[in-house]
């Protein structure tokens, strides 16, 4: 199965490729779990800039921090993925969600090292509710389609929820009216995991028989693991690149907050291609629109052309990622390799922002843009490689 097959006209329904489809209310709760478990991803700058304010946590806490709870999340995921049989759901999503709200909630209470350890802790249930949606999506005819709506939405509710914390929790709370909604969300969940389904069809096993991927599964993962720290090694620099243009705090802001609302536009977009194109060939115009972009993001530019490329760095995130499941189908029919997926994306949130805190400044933070485009110009050309020896030997 790859991106070019054949898809049935009413895109809005799950079609499976193993067992039984999810009905539409099924399908909608698994989807509410993924947003759960991937909503703080949005929020952490906000979120933890405010703790560093507050005094209650410093500037290199930021970084370790959000590095324990996305390593701990994808280490949760890939293991679920490989060793934890796709049973017995509804419990234990359940029971994650409700680790999840403990854990946001106690965040409200603690300082300094706590903070670190909390928000490692909370990655273990995060990573959980991340497997139950991927083990679903993997297991769909046209899974590029499915992820791009779990990155839309996630992205959209991000954008809700910071909209709603600047505006009105925050002034008022600080940040423990971040990680009350958080603490809420995750009650939430508890609700969302009485409809998924209980139980999904086990995949075929691998030649291995260990349930992990086959040698080309784990050069497909290398590939979305460069790939994907590529963009992460950027994006989280992006705020000192805009002030770096000699926008203040404030306008850097708005710079971000555009980039982060082109990220719609990048998932309808992949919605509606999705079945239609080969995965390469996005990767190929993602790094083209990347290179691009961050070639003006190191160039003396106008304000305007400053935002654009904002925008146009918002669109690809959200584009490329959905295509790295049709590429790992295309090397492991048995998908065995695509519930893995999310995991190596969420190692790469930490891999990314790690490599480009070894090549910025404390004044210039472009090495970013140079470790970017070589972790990107690898990814894609293992990617490059996969897909034609794949071909040959069909």
């Amino acid at each position: 199965m790859t991106a070019s097959d054949p898809h049935p006209a009413d895109d809005h329904t799950i079609h499976a490729a193993f067992g039984p489809p999810p009905t539409d209310l099924q399908a909608a709760a698994a989807m509410g779990v993924g947003i759960v478990s991937l909503l703080l991803a949005g929020l952490i700058s906000l979120l933890f800039g405010a703790l560093v304010n507050e005094g209650r946590l410093s500037q290199a806490g930021i970084g370790l921090s959000a590095a324990a709870e996305a390593l701990v999340m994808a280490i949760s995921t890939g293991l679920f993925s490989a060793l934890v049989p796709t049973k017995r759901l509804k419990l234990i999503g359940a029971i994650a969600s409700l680790l999840l709200a403990s854990a946001d909630g106690a965040t409200m209470t603690m300082h300094g090292d706590g903070i670190m350890l909390l928000r490692g802790a909370a990655g273990i249930p995060e990573g959980v509710l991340l497997w139950i949606t991927i083990s679903m999506i993997a297991r769909t005819r046209t899974p590029e389609r499915w992820a791009a709506v779990l990155f839309t939405t996630s992205t959209i509710s991000q954008v809700v929820a910071a909209g709603a914390l600047t505006s009105f929790l925050m002034p008022r709370f600080g940040a423990n009216g971040g990680f009350g909604v958080l603490a809420a969300s995750g009650l939430a969940c508890v609700v969302f995991c009485l409809f998924i389904p209980d139980q999904f069809t086990p995949l075929p096993k691998a030649e291995s028989d260990s349930g992990l991927p086959p040698p080309r599964g784990w050069l497909a993962l290398a590939s979305i693991l460069l790939i994907a720290s590529a963009g992460a090694a950027v994006g989280v620099y992006l705020q000192p690149i805009a002030q770096q243009h000699g926008l203040s705090p404030a306008l850097a802001n708005t710079a971000v907050t555009v980039q982060l609302t082109a990220q719609i536009l990048g998932g309808a977009l992949v919605a509606v291609v999705a079945g239609r194109v080969r995965y390469l060939w996005v990767f190929v115009g993602g790094t083209l629109a990347w290179l691009a972009t961050w070639l003006l993001f190191g160039a003396a530019t106008p304000v305007w052309v400053l935002f654009a490329a904002m925008a146009l760095h918002g669109i690809i995130v959200l584009v490329i990622p959905p295509f790295f499941i049709p590429m790992t189908i295309e090397v492991d029919a048995t998908r065995r390799t695509a519930v893995q997926s999310g995991a190596v994306q969420l190692l790469a949130a930490a891999v990314g922002p790690l490599l480009a805190a070894l090549v910025v400044g404390d004044k210039d933070v472009h090495g970013a843009l140079w470790m970017g485009a070589a972790l990107l110009v690898g990814g894609l050309g293992l990617a490059a490689v996969l897909h034609y020896t794949a071909h040959r030997e069909t």
